[in-house]
């Protein structure tokens, strides 16, 4: 017999019982495009993890406050404190010449009303180059200066996602008016333009920079500081410029040598990698969860070929005595076990794709769809078909045509 015959016969089985097919199919496709959409999630994520830290800068370090240890671990819930007075300590360009700016960043979220819109945002209290450390642009306006951050002036600039939820569509018009911060009023001087890339990790244009001195006094009440951000001369000179904030820091806090350091130092390398790595944990996470229903889709393919081969019973002994041999009857079930799997994977990728683009359209996640995760899937899903084909089909090919043919 030949080939396309053969073909023509597995094929032609599969048309006689459309719904059945279509049912057995639906395991596969499941599972395909959950692999699909789960691994373009977690891409997403891991993209823009890369690209927010890349926006910030490759020279940047974060130095943040660290644990109290005692007994060799950290004591839960006993977190070192880090003030306004740190920062000054490392804005000492006689003793940190591989400094070359220092922002210190207190933080708290307050309620924002202007006229008869308000809204939720984060409070930044930092210094005047914040815009040059961290890396952001003006669309309009200005940023306060050092003589503004001295004098407590009551002076903002507003991320463009705040402009929004106040209901501006056009975030220049917010420019010269004033805003109450949690009862307190301030005047725009400024908007930022949109950073992006944080719709899965923050929105960082979701936040209202006001002057570090203002905020110390008039919003947050304390000195205490969330972290404290410094550019290193060069990326050569990172090393050299971490080794002199220790240095700095540990003479600040009065740090015996055998003692250790109560803060941490972490460069965007350090972020890069740490995030890269929990993000592809998270990824091989959800796509390992989503495997599961492709084994499963197999299973459920096996079950209806064995039914499929008992009902067929008759039209198998009928070929074999008209000469199909094993191996005809082997290839013929195994073709539509395969064509089975292929087309449901077909079926899967067109819809984890959409599913991932609707994601991205709808939630707002990040989402990137890989062509190493569509072919391994549709590669996978075709394994499956052989897999859980082989036994059925085997099983079809060595009945005996005698008994085959008395079958009722």
């Amino acid at each position: 017999m030949l080939i396309s015959e053969i073909v023509s016969v597995a094929l032609g089985a599969l048309r006689a019982n459309k719904l059945r097919s279509l049912l057995t199919m639906l395991g596969i496709v499941i599972g395909v495009a959950a692999v699909i959409a789960m691994v373009a999630l977690g891409s997403g994520a891991q993209q823009a993890v890369k690209d927010r830290i890349a926006s910030l800068g490759t020279t940047l370090l974060s130095v943040s406050p660290g644990f109290q240890r005692g007994f060799g671990v950290a004591v839960a819930g006993q977190r070192r404190r880090m003030t306004i007075e740190d920062a000054q300590a490392l804005d000492d360009p006689e003793n940190l010449p591989d400094v070359i700016a220092v922002e210190p960043e207190m933080q708290k979220s307050a309620q924002v009303t202007w006229t008869n819109q308000n809204t939720n945002t984060s409070i930044i209290g930092t210094a005047a180059n914040y815009l040059t450390v961290r890396n952001y642009k003006l669309a309009a306006g200005r940023m306060f200066t050092e003589a503004e951050d001295r004098g407590q002036r009551r002076v903002a600039v507003v991320g463009p996602t705040v402009t929004q939820n106040l209901g501006l569509s056009t975030p220049d018009a917010l420019v010269g008016e004033d805003i109450r911060i949690g009862g307190m009023l301030f005047n725009v001087i400024g908007i930022t333009e949109p950073k992006g890339q944080g719709s899965t990790f923050g929105d960082p244009d979701d936040q209202i920079l006001i002057p570090i001195t203002t905020g110390r006094y008039r919003v947050f009440g304390t000195n205490w500081v969330r972290s404290i951000n410094v550019l290193a001369s060069s990326e050569d000179n990172i090393p050299l410029a971490m080794a002199e904030i220790q240095k700095a820091l540990r003479r600040q806090h009065r740090l015996r040598p055998s003692d250790p350091d109560d803060f941490q130092i972490r460069s965007q390398t350090d972020f890069l990698t740490t995030t890269a790595e929990t993000t592809q944990v998270f990824t091989f996470l959800l796509a390992g969860i989503a495997g599961v229903s492709l084994l499963v889709g197999g299973i459920g393919i096996m079950n209806i070929m064995l039914v499929s081969v008992t009902e067929r019973t008759r039209e198998i002994g009928i070929r074999k005595a008209l000469g199909a041999t094993r191996w005809n009857i082997l290839l013929q079930f195994l073709i539509e076990a395969v064509v089975l799997c292929c087309l449901g994977g077909i079926v899967g990728i067109a819809l984890g794709a959409a599913g991932a683009k609707l994601m991205s359209q709808t939630a707002g996640w990040s989402t990137q769809i890989s062509m190493t995760a569509v072919l391994i899937a549709f590669g996978f899903s075709a394994v499956v078909g052989v897999l859980f084909g082989v036994w059925p089909a085997r099983r079809a090919s060595v009945m005996d045509p005698i008994v085959a043919l008395r079958y009722e």
